[in-house]
């Protein structure tokens, strides 16, 4: 596998100049193997949501071996510089783009649009196209789980979240978080401190410290690709569990579980369908039961019975039977949510922008 920074990318593209890019591509030969590029906002290092993305290509690569060539091309950051890195990576004749964040949106589907021969996926978005799928995990089927066990451990009553940005796959993760320690206790709340960041490994210890200090005595470390405030929590004696890959050996006294993410089955089936031709543009909102969520590496802290209760309410989610967002949901600022016997459809978790009651800190306008 390839790995490219910005810097070496953006260095090629001047070298170069568009047009020759463009001439290379139009040089790119049918029995050429596929050329996938996956882009990312931060550096792809041994936990976090790269890391998640980078090995989900792996059983591709074992699969199709010579026939695929991955590139990697990590620490891109999202605006102009990611639109012109993402438009040289196609003309070189990368066919197949997987687009690792949510402000690479506009950038990719233009080039979509532009080229039909070209398949992308993009990580958190809405738009879909012919040949463009956004794609996102239900983290807040797992996350609704961790709550319960937070729920049971928490001694304060208070739990917590860093979380990245307020987007909606966020805002449904931490709704989840809270509803599921509220099945455990009623009363508990829930406080966030939003870094706006991927990638801040100082302002992420900083935000795990301050909620520490409220007395939060378990963080959910919400979309960091760095283990900052897990470790920030295991020196305090504070559990956390985070998304995408686990960071246990962060936090080997502390950890309370991870909300992993396989994306390798959505990828392998997005490839082929390319390959074959039969790839159609979709809004994929994948789970439990799609094998690309699942929580990893529980406490042994949780106590027996709350565990088997965790079990329980996992397997409803697994096969349908339950779903965190049933109502009666109440809204943070006291309206209806989700009415009484009523569940939320996909479309409407995938565009959510309010918070449940429990959650103390309102969102940013």
């Amino acid at each position: 596998m390839t790995k490219l920074t910005r810097r070496n990318l953006m260095t090629a593209a001047a070298a170069t100049g568009l047009a020759g890019a463009l001439g290379s591509r139009l040089a790119f030969a049918a029995d050429q193997p596929l050329g996938i590029t996956l882009v990312v906002p931060s550096p792809i290092g041994d936990v976090g949501w790269g890391h998640a993305l980078a090995a989900g290509l792996e059983p591709i690569k074992a699969a199709y071996g010579d026939k695929v060539k991955v590139t990697v091309l990590e620490n891109i950051a999202e605006g102009p510089d990611a639109d012109r890195i993402m438009t040289k990576t196609v003309a070189d004749g990368n066919k197949f783009l997987i687009a690792g964040s949510f402000g690479y949106q506009n950038g990719a589907l233009q080039i979509a649009r532009r080229d039909p021969s070209v398949t992308v996926l993009h990580a958190s978005g809405f738009q879909v196209a012919p040949n463009f799928s956004p794609f996102a995990a239900k983290y807040f089927q797992g996350t609704y789980l961790l709550g319960m066990a937070a729920a049971a451990l928490s001694k304060t009553g208070k739990l917590g979240s860093v979380s990245a940005f307020a987007i909606p796959e966020l805002i449904t993760s931490i709704n989840a978080f809270t509803l599921g320690a509220q099945a455990v206790k009623p009363d508990i709340e829930v406080s966030v401190v939003w870094v706006n960041s991927w990638f801040d490994p100082a302002k992420e210890q900083e935000a795990a410290k301050a909620l520490i200090a409220q007395k939060c005595d378990v963080i959910f470390s919400n979309a960091q690709d760095t283990p900052s405030v897990i470790s920030a929590c295991e020196d305090a004696g504070v559990y956390a569990f985070n998304l995408n890959s686990s960071m246990k050996k962060y936090a080997p006294k502390t950890y309370l579980g991870c909300v992993s993410t396989d994306w390798s089955p959505f990828f392998k089936a997005s490839v082929d369908a390319h390959l074959a031709g039969t790839f159609k543009g979709a809004n994929a909102f994948l789970g439990v039961a799609d094998k690309v969520v699942e929580v990893v590496d529980w406490s042994a802290d949780i106590p027996a019975d709350v565990m088997a209760k965790i079990k329980e309410v996992e397997a409803k989610i697994a096969d349908g039977s339950f779903s965190p967002f049933t109502g009666p949901i109440t809204k943070a600022d006291g309206s209806e949510g989700v009415a009484s016997g009523a569940t939320m459809a996909d479309p409407e978790i995938i565009a959510m922008n309010w918070h449940v009651k429990g959650v103390s800190t309102p969102l940013p306008k």
